[in-house]
């Protein structure tokens, strides 16, 4: 139409409700389709969609009393349970923005991520109590809302914590919160390393979610008859967003465990008779070592998804044998895409094996050189997508955004090579990310750490190939003259300064890192020169 004929602000509202397909509205909606059927299993924890729904209504009530309000920000802070998934849902009916953090993680990370994000408030779990506790002290926070979730049996939150479950079981309302979230309005800051010693907050909304959701959905064979064990942490995008918050919107059965011990969850398949199973390869090798994997029923299993790393060809033959009945999927992408970017289906896993696949549903994807050409088939260049299921950017960090969105494409930061009909395969990265055991680590921030150890001249952390982690974090030193550094002493400042997961799994000490000319570390040497560590041991 040429002419727009105005409406009145009241008439806009009422149409904008009525057109209302935000994150929060998949769970309203199921609930009406698949009131009784089952929704989540956690522990003795079994609940319906419309216990659900509902569950989540009184926690949203709950929020919003404490003074939790559109566009504030909640920290979360917990291994998976059934209360983190009310509260995934609870915090996106209310427009609140949803801050997992990485469990992992110590308490002055925590607390950069608590400041950074202007968090008016943070839910942990009791175990993790302490650390953030510390964290919220670092951060200078004295008060906002604290939630406590009881997942090692306390009886009672500690001093200055309410109980999470009273908000969610207790008398409180349990209708709809009636908050008009639009397509664009952040619902999610998932924190990232990228390359930088301080990590990135990635602004996801339901435009970016429900259209990632509906790439999953088609390209990955998703269906509301699926029921799916979510073991992998939900505080990464890959298993909040790729799989769970995809089940709640299909109608799909959720089963949540606090982690991916194999024999745990290979019971639970058997159990539960699980269809679907999402695991980084590191979890699927250990599934297939374990001695329970021939002693239980595992018939009913028929979908299994990876990521995060390309499947050993040997392990994808050895899966194919053995759970012969297995479809498989690989999924490719970054947090700022929502995840996903690219898909490799179950026919291509062989012929294609260790390829990327090829872009998603709602994905277009390219790659580019230094001056964002487009490179032809067979040339190494930068992974970058154009999809609806891009970041909103980085929040508060204009400088990076635009980088990362310069010439309307999304930037990954990784380096592939396309073949003509549009395969990709991850060839290294261009931010020197290493991907260990399903864990992003950013090669700069543990080496940033390295460096503040007395002794240290220079120091190159890089990744190498490894049968269990995939890829194991490893780093080069060398010592300033006299200073006497032993490997032992590099370990344990790391142990110090770093999260588990991003501390080197080997030191080596040297006399001088390999450079170009202009006096760049040559990483590629490095790895090259130490592949073979990880089998010397």
């Amino acid at each position: 139409m040429s002419d727009v004929i105005p409406f009145s602000s009241h008439t806009a509202e009422a149409i904008a409700t009525a057109r209302q397909h935000s994150v929060g509205d998949l769970l309203r909606r199921t609930a009406l389709r698949y009131p009784d059927k089952l929704a989540v299993v956690a522990g003795e924890r079994r609940m319906s969609f419309a216990e659900f729904d509902a569950a989540v209504n009184r926690a949203a009530h709950a929020l919003s009393a404490r003074g939790l309000g559109k566009g504030d920000r909640l920290a979360l802070l917990s291994h998976n349970s059934w209360q983190f998934a009310v509260l995934a849902f609870a915090t996106a009916k209310l427009g609140v923005v949803l801050v997992p953090v990485n469990f992992m993680l110590g308490a002055e990370e925590i607390a950069y991520i608590l400041t950074h994000s202007g968090a008016s408030g943070i839910v942990t779990e009791d175990a993790l109590a302490p650390t953030a506790a510390k964290a919220l002290a670092s951060a200078g926070l004295a008060g906002g809302v604290r939630g406590w979730i009881g997942l090692s049996g306390s009886a009672t939150p500690a001093a200055g914590w309410e109980d999470v479950d009273d908000w969610i079981d207790g008398p409180g309302e349990a209708g709809e919160p009636g908050v008009a979230v639009g397509d664009d309005d952040p619902l999610r800051l998932m924190y990232t390393s990228g390359t930088e010693s301080r990590p990135k907050g990635v602004m996801l909304s339901s435009r970016s979610l429900i259209g990632q959701y509906v790439s999953c959905t088609i390209d990955g064979g998703m269906s509301g008859d699926d029921v799916e064990v979510h073991s992998l942490p939900m505080y990464h995008c890959a298993q909040l967003d790729c799989f769970f918050s995809v089940d709640v919107y299909l109608g799909a059965t959720s089963v949540i465990l606090p982690g991916p011990d194999p024999a745990t969850l290979l019971a639970t398949i058997e159990r539960e008779q699980v269809t679907k199973l999402f695991c980084p390869p590191t979890v699927w090798i250990s599934l297939l070592r374990h001695p329970d994997f021939d002693r239980r029923d595992l018939s009913s299993l028929r979908k299994g998804y990876y990521g995060a790393s390309p499947m050993p060809v040997e392990v994808l033959r050895e899966m194919r044998q053995r759970l012969p009945e297995v479809a498989l999927w690989n999924f490719y992408g970054q947090t700022e895409m929502a995840p996903l970017a690219t898909i490799l289906r179950p026919h291509e896993q062989l012929s294609y094996a260790g390829s990327a696949g090829r872009a998603a549903l709602n994905v277009e994807t390219r790659l580019v050189d230094d001056e964002d050409n487009p490179v032809p088939p067979g040339e190494v260049g930068e992974i970058v997508h154009r999809s609806p299921h891009a970041a909103l950017g980085y929040y508060n960090d204009e400088a990076k955004t635009a980088a990362a969105f310069r010439g309307g494409w999304f930037h990954s930061g990784d380096l592939g090579v396309m073949t003509a009909d549009g395969y990709l395969s991850v060839v290294d990265r261009k931010k020197d990310m290493i991907k260990t055991g399903g864990e992003n680590v950013a090669s700069r921030e543990v080496e940033e750490a390295l460096y503040l150890l007395e002794g240290v001249a220079e120091v190159a952390v890089f990744g190498i190939p490894h049968p269990h982690w995939i890829e194991a974090v490893t780093a080069v030193v060398v010592p300033k003259p006299g200073a006497g550094l032993s490997v032992e002493r590099v370990h344990a400042h790391a142990r110090e300064h770093l999260a588990g997961y991003k501390r080197p799994k080997y030191v080596v000490l040297v006399d001088a890192l390999p450079k170009n000319p202009s006096g760049k570390i040559l990483k590629r040497d490095l790895r090259a020169q130490h592949a073979d560590l990880a089998a010397d041991r």
